[in-house]
């Protein structure tokens, strides 16, 4: 959520950046709810402050004076209940306004509204036809989307053999590299409790929910390791020393997916399941731009290393989602397609989240402040291995294994069975 504070005295900024990010919410209305639960709050206070005088009168107290108390008690009853209601339904309205977009974001209303900074990498030429990932994968026999269909339902899938194993490498790989750039391993929870999945945007409800709850609890499953990484210090204050603090989380994410039918739904690239690297960082807001920077070259490093031609995409004002103030996507070329496919992003939601579930961290002066977080998909491995198999494949319809996963595997070729 945004600072309230913002929101009291500069409504007219708000209003545009609710506006440039495409969403319709009446600011008027929610400075009307703010106002009156503050006057509530006031008249609550005054209430009880003339109680406590009365009581504190003891004995000595008037019988019409203990007639104000009485009064007093009721009518504290029926202004808190009033209070209630006002807070709820305005932490409902609150938390729907998006985090500004930083003002160098170009502005734009979609995808068609997202700017190309640059092509990295040759995209390759194939004297045959190419093929694409799921019928190269069944043919290697390294998936199989029937099992998994039976067992879990459609969209779901078993990875088999050297696939199975390509997966492992790809995490090894991407993990060994974010080591040796100053970042803590963690393998997450697959699940997180509503504060967590909540707190940093995944709604379990609405036109965008993505989240899978767990009737009869609290929990739900991450659809995205952010949702752990950012609890891992929620209700804490950090030192301004230690930061900036970077974590490269593994864990599976879960996504419904509802109505992915488009006609890339097929096979991996939208799937409910699948594993990922992510990468978070919690930092200081001087830093948090800076540090946006490094977790896209980081992103870069890692396909780079892949040798897999990508683009990297700067996400306009009306494709960043409720808690980004800025957005790159890294999208891989995919052959079997003939077209980009998004294969990570990467976010800075500066203090958005934090306040959602109360970071800070402390400055030298001994003063305390939200911190800014950031996150970054280091690797999505679905979508990693649908670049991998296109972009290598063979007129035979092998692939070759890209050099960097090569010292992970018994294998540098997957053949047809």
């Amino acid at each position: 959520m945004i600072d309230i504070k913002l929101l009291r005295e500069k409504p007219d900024y708000i209003k545009e950046a609710i506006r440039r990010k495409g969403y319709k919410i009446d600011v008027d209305e929610i400075l009307e709810m703010d106002k009156r639960r503050r006057a509530l709050i006031q008249e609550t206070e005054e209430f009880r402050r003339s109680g406590k005088e009365i009581s504190a009168q003891g004995k000595d107290a008037s019988e019409e004076d203990r007639e104000k108390g009485r009064s007093l008690k009721e009518k504290i009853k029926v202004k808190e209940k009033e209070l209630d209601v006002v807070e709820s339904d305005l932490a409902v309205k609150f938390s729907q306004i998006p985090n500004p977009a930083f003002d160098e974001v170009v502005e734009g209303e979609g995808e068609k509204g997202n700017k190309e900074l640059r092509v990295v990498g040759t995209i390759p030429e194939f004297s045959f036809k190419p093929k694409d990932h799921l019928e190269l994968a069944e043919s290697l026999g390294i998936v199989d989307f029937e099992a998994g269909a039976k067992v879990a339902g459609s969209q779901f899938f078993y990875l088999k053999n050297e696939g199975a194993m390509l997966e492992l490498a790809i995490i090894t790989y991407t993990l060994d590299l974010l080591r040796e750039e100053g970042f803590e391993v963690l393998f997450t929870p697959d699940m997180a409790r509503s504060k967590y999945y909540l707190g940093t945007g995944y709604l379990p409800k609405g036109d965008e929910a993505q989240t899978y709850e767990i009737t009869d609890s609290d929990l739900g499953l991450i659809a995205t390791g952010e949702v752990t990484l950012a609890g891992y210090h929620a209700d804490e204050i950090l030192d301004s020393k230690v930061l900036p603090k970077k974590y490269a989380g593994m864990s599976h994410c879960f996504r419904r997916e509802a109505g992915a039918y488009g006609k890339y739904s097929k096979g991996l690239y939208r799937v409910h399941q699948f594993t990922k690297v992510e990468m978070f960082v919690y930092t200081t807001p001087e830093e948090s731009k800076n540090m946006h920077a490094e977790l896209l070259r980081l992103e870069e490093r890692i396909f780079q290393g892949l040798n897999i031609p990508y683009r990297v995409l700067e996400m306009c004002t009306g494709d960043l989602g409720a808690q980004a103030a800025a957005k790159y996507d890294l999208e891989a070329w995919m052959p079997g397609r003939g077209e980009w496919g998004e294969v990570t992003s990467t976010s800075n939601t500066t203090d958005y989240q934090a306040r959602n579930l109360n970071i800070k961290y402390r400055l030298p002066n001994g003063d305390t402040d939200f911190a800014h977080t950031l996150n970054g998909t280091a690797v999505a491995t679905s979508r990693a291995i649908i670049a991998i198999l296109e972009n290598n494949q063979k007129e035979d319809g092998s692939v070759t294994i890209p050099k960097n996963l090569q010292r992970y595997l018994t294998f540098k070729t997957i053949n047809i069975k």
